[in-house]
């Protein structure tokens, strides 16, 4: 997981420096006064969506709890009372006076000296630090599946809606062939033939999750491609590239954005189901896996209820967090919504 986030790290930093390169090249300056004034509305902007988001109790309070979660995910191995809890030396063995699973205590362990406020598992590891490394998995699904799913949607649904006809017809017939397909089955099949690893799992969530992305793309670039200044812009001799790339895109990018806030935690959720059956890669700790293992090793029968509740607790408010932050976007990006 590590690996991966640094990669897409090098990437961003890659791209925006050939970009920064190329206009400077270009322009001999990094921002033209032109770009300065744009740049000047656009804070504007969003300075006055940030008013109207702050002022959504909702959709605050989800924001407040998802800063939580990512403050957990990055800082896990110094927040946990286990340093790695699937280090064979941090799981607790068994003894004649200590039985796993272990119901939370706040003493001591008399063998390892650590304390676990959730409890163990059935093979002695820390359910409360597992829990939080496990915020770094879904977390990690979350966001990586969703950038591909974004990408293949947005890309999908702007060439399906601006240059319509035959690519809208073919475009759009493809992607309800997705939505119409059972996506259980179709993952299953798909992490069968990919083998269950981290990255397959990312890459298998973005690709079934793409169809809603380009539907809601598709529509609202119908509306925007006849207006005026798109008429304009081709009237003076802009390409289809330049014309999407500098107006389509942009007007469609508010409810992109909230409906990728919304994507992250179908994502996460959709994570912790298909490791519950036991799909995900085996050797990451998330909160489906805990699950998983709880289930398999009859958590529920024994009434272990402290190895099956954090991280319950923990998908449930994580996804109802990124639920409310989205529907306050959509609500300020949507005028039909903002009106009511």
């Amino acid at each position: 997981m590590n690996w991966l986030a640094l990669s897409a790290l090098a990437i961003v930093a890659v791209a925006a420096s050939i970009g920064i390169i190329r206009k400077w090249h270009r322009d001999k300056v990094l921002l033209t006064p032109t770009e300065k004034e744009k740049l000047t509305l656009k804070l504007t902007e969003w300075k006055a969506s940030w008013y109207m988001f702050r002022g959504n109790k909702l959709g605050f309070s989800g924001f407040v709890i998802l800063i939580a979660y990512i403050i957990i995910a990055l800082f896990a191995p110094w927040i946990s009372t286990v340093g790695d809890p699937m280090e064979t030396s941090n799981q607790e063995p068994e003894h004649a006076d200590w039985d796993n699973p272990h119901p939370p205590t706040l003493t001591p362990s008399p063998y390892t000296g650590f304390v676990h406020p959730f409890g163990t598992d059935n093979i002695g590891r820390d359910v409360f630090s597992m829990t939080l490394y496990g915020a770094r998995a879904s977390m990690a699904v979350g966001l990586f599946a969703t950038l591909i799913s974004v990408a293949v949607g947005v890309t999908v649904g702007l060439l399906a809606g601006y240059f319509g006809k035959y690519s809208d017809e073919i475009l759009m017939r493809f992607t309800d062939y997705f939505l119409v397909l059972p996506w259980f089955p179709l993952m299953i099949i798909l992490m069968t033939v990919l083998g269950q690893t981290f990255m397959n799992v990312i890459i298998v969530i973005g690709i079934t999750s793409w169809p809603s992305t380009a539907r809601i793309v598709r529509s609202q670039v119908l509306t925007v491609k006849e207006r005026a200044f798109i008429e304009r812009a081709k009237a003076i001799g802009a390409g289809d590239a330049h014309t999407i790339r500098v107006h389509v895109f942009p007007n469609v990018l508010p409810l992109v954005f909230a409906n990728t806030v919304l994507l992250i935690s179908i994502a996460i959720f959709t994570e912790a189901f298909i490791a519950f059956f036991g799909l995900s890669d085996p050797d990451m700790v998330s909160w489906g896996t805990i699950l998983e293992n709880a289930y398999y090793f009859g958590a529920f029968d024994t009434s272990a209820w402290w190895w099956v509740t954090p991280p319950s607790i923990a998908i449930s408010l994580c996804i109802l967090s990124f639920a409310m932050v989205g529907y306050a976007l959509d609500e300020i990006y949507n005028p039909r919504l903002r009106s009511r």
